[in-house]
């Protein structure tokens, strides 16, 4: 609504410069206060002669002005963050933003003015930032001032004001306590096969001495990927270490919950979630050539390259059948120290790798019989194998052979039986287009030859089980890969990969390959061909089964961190890869299970500033709230207090009522001005009074 006035007021606009009429006003006062000290007559008429004169050069006028109100703007901040949601929170902001429209649509000078602050992620929450936006439309001389409706958990307060009151409304009704974990530190990655140590302290918010008054002490429930629970009794407001063993490479879901406080306002923040990736510290690998052959400086230069690896590499230069009764100070050679790798450290390896070894005597059948136990205890063997492996001299007739996952096709006694000497270049299975190892292979497509050179010799195998990644000419097992026992072994039926790392017809993906092999045999998550993973993620929880089965995948079942139930339909994204995808919004810790396997995903709570203090408080905003004359209410279920308008410097405030301020903006539409002091009239003035003290002065 817009009101007409009419505002009067006098204003000169003298004719001549300023300085000029100070000096004629002056020289004017001289000459009246020299008459005046003379005692001459006619000093009246002549001074108001003057004054005529100094008056009509000042040019005074009334001026009228038609004016135009404007009417004041109030702003209304409704704070939506994660917060607001801790019990009839919402319910309270919601019934005061109600009333105080309500009010202020009966105010015909106020135009309210309702923004919102959604969640602001990890930054907390940023009600002054949507403020700053809200006034860049409004200006500062019609602002009434505004009137916030939050919890008071801020955390962009500003340290100046913006000239009006600021009147908060705090949805709660009174000073809360809440109780929390505050995570002091958390390792994001742990050694396998060590602990690492998270740091956490129990704190009570909103008690005297944190808490003490109500007891020292808080139990800690400790649960690690869904284990049996650990109880520890945790002093209040004192840092607490918290040791967790990494068992396994990949992730580490680790939940800890702490006992409620009697009263508190909120649950949410008692449990934190942390995930610890599991990394192997140095992988050491041990590395046996049969014999100096073109492949033997490949797996060397291979391995070397990664900086992770340790490598213990021996080459057999002379075998036993070879003493011809030399002295062995006398020979440049280094003895191999059979014992001490395969008995005494055996168990400290990662992977054991045999290339185109044979039983030559070397190694005493209590040494092959203790790397087929290593391997049934949980340890790790790749074997590339050439024509050895067909001769009777093939570790496949010693204790080794009940580990392998194939034989040579013939052990006639002659060497060559069973080896296939003729061009052919490897192929991927279809289980090995499912498979993670062989899946995705550079310059290999589904359907289409592939873009590789050839290899010449391969070894015909019998007696296979376990998984055929690779073949050769349709049918032939190539790479066979098979679980024993806790272990892994993988069986390269060919001594001719080093061709594609000489770029051999183009060459092909040696290093990827092999790699990916070492690391399934040392049960890298990411290379697990039958697994069940989960992660959170843009508040998503996202799952990823991987099967080698071709069959349609079948929906798994997901508990949410309250326990509830349901359903998740996964859909196929590649050969043997199946994702699904569903809202987790709830922080804790996630389960997700197929029936044979059991995934688990942490959910950290999605605003950790906005969770880490869940008390409704004034604290925060009375300093910004005393600045600026505003004043600070606790809501009750009756609504939001009365809404009144105030005058610039009056009291904003009162026990029951919230006030806005008149500023009285306005625009002029309209001015009119009158001289007071005409020229026809000033003239007249001017020499009626001079005749009059001329007059004077001559009787």
């Amino acid at each position: 609504m817009h009101l007409e006035q009419a505002i009067a007021a006098l204003r000169f606009e003298p004719l001549l410069p300023l300085w000029l009429l100070v000096a004629l006003t002056a020289l004017a006062a001289v000459a009246v206060a020299v008459a005046v000290w003379r005692r001459a007559r006619g000093v009246v008429w002549r001074g108001f002669a003057f004054a005529v004169l100094v008056l009509w050069l000042a040019g005074p006028r009334l001026v009228e002005e038609t004016r135009q109100t404007l009417p004041d703007i109030g702003l209304l901040v409704i704070d939506q963050s994660a917060s607001m949601a801790v019990g009839d929170r919402a319910a309270l902001a919601e019934a005061a933003r109600r009333r105080i429209e309500a009010q202020a649509g009966a105010l015909p000078d106020l135009e309210l003015r309702t923004i919102t602050v959604p969640e602001a992620g990890s930054d907390g929450t940023k009600l002054f930032t949507a403020v700053e936006r809200a006034l860049a439309d409004i200006p500062r001389a019609r602002l009434a001032g505004i009137v916030a409706v939050t919890d008071g958990q801020i955390h962009d307060i500003p340290a100046n004001g913006y000239g009006a009151p600021l009147q908060v409304l705090l949805a709660g009704r009174g000073e809360e306590t809440d109780r929390r974990i505050r995570l002091i530190e958390q390792p994001g990655y742990g050694i396998v096969g060590k602990s690492v140590t998270l740091r956490l302290a129990i704190e009570d918010l909103g008690l005297p001495q944190n808490g003490l008054a109500f007891g020292a002490a808080a139990q800690l429930t400790i649960r690690r990927d869904g284990e049996a629970p650990v109880v520890e009794r945790v002093p209040v407001g004192v840092e607490h270490a918290v040791e967790v063993p990494i068992t396994r490479g990949g992730p580490t879901v680790v939940e800890l919950t702490a006992s409620p406080l009697p009263g508190e306002v909120s649950q949410i923040n008692n449990k934190a979630v942390v995930t610890i990736n599991g990394v192997r510290d140095r992988l050491r690998v041990l590395l046996v050539s049969g014999e100096p052959h073109p492949g033997e400086r490949t797996w060397r230069r291979l391995l070397k390259a990664d900086p992770a690896v340790d490598l213990v590499h021996f080459t057999i230069l002379r075998p036993p059948e070879k003493d011809d009764l030399t002295p062995l100070n006398e020979l440049a050679l280094i003895a191999f120290p059979v014992r001490e790798l395969f008995q005494v450290k055996i168990k400290e390896f990662d992977l054991i790798i045999l290339d185109r070894f044979q039983n030559r005597g070397v190694l005493p059948p209590l040494y092959l019989r203790n790397i087929a136990n290593y391997v049934r205890d949980g340890g790790a063997l790749l074997m590339s194998v050439g024509p050895e492996f067909a001769s009777p001299n093939s570790l496949s007739a010693t204790p080794i052979g009940s580990v392998l996952p194939a034989a040579p096709a013939s052990l006639s006694g002659t060497l060559g039986g069973g080896v296939v000497e003729a061009p052919f270049r490897p192929e991927v299975t279809a289980l090995g287009a499912r498979h993670p190892v062989t899946a995705g292979l550079p310059g290999w497509r589904p359907g289409a030859a592939p873009d590789w050179g050839n290899w010449y010799r391969r070894v015909t195998p019998t007696g296979v089980h376990g998984d055929v990644l690779m073949q050769a000419d349709g049918n032939s097992p190539l790479l066979v890969l098979d679980h024993v026992g806790e272990g892994r072994v993988a069986l390269l039926l060919s001594d001719h990969i080093w061709l594609w790392s000489r770029g051999h017809q183009g060459g092909g993906p040696q290093a990827e390959l092999l790699r990916r092999v070492a690391h399934w045999l040392m049960k890298e998550p990411e290379l697990e061909e039958n697994a069940l993973t989960a992660q959170v993620a843009n508040g998503q929880l996202q799952v990823e089964r991987r099967s080698t089965d071709d069959a349609a995948p079948a929906p798994v079942t997901v508990t949410d961190p309250d326990g509830a139930t349901s359903a998740l339909k996964l859909t196929v994204a590649s050969p043997g890869r199946a994702t699904g995808a569903l809202p987790a919004g709830r922080p804790g810790v996630w389960q997700v299970t197929d029936g044979a396997r059991t995934a688990y995903a942490a959910a950290g709570a999605a605003n950790p500033p906005e969770i880490a203090d869940l008390r409704a408080t004034a604290s925060l905003l009375n300093p910004l709230v005393r600045a600026g004359g505003g004043s600070v209410h606790w809501l009750d279920p009756a609504g939001a207090p009365a809404l009144r308008r105030t005058e610039v410097g009056r009291e904003a405030a009162g026990s029951s009522w919230i006030g806005l301020q008149r500023r009285h903006d306005h625009i002029v539409t309209g001015i009119a001005a009158t001289p007071l002091l005409p020229p026809w009239l000033a003239l007249p003035l001017m020499l009626g009074f001079a005749v009059l003290a001329w007059r004077r002065e001559g009787a």
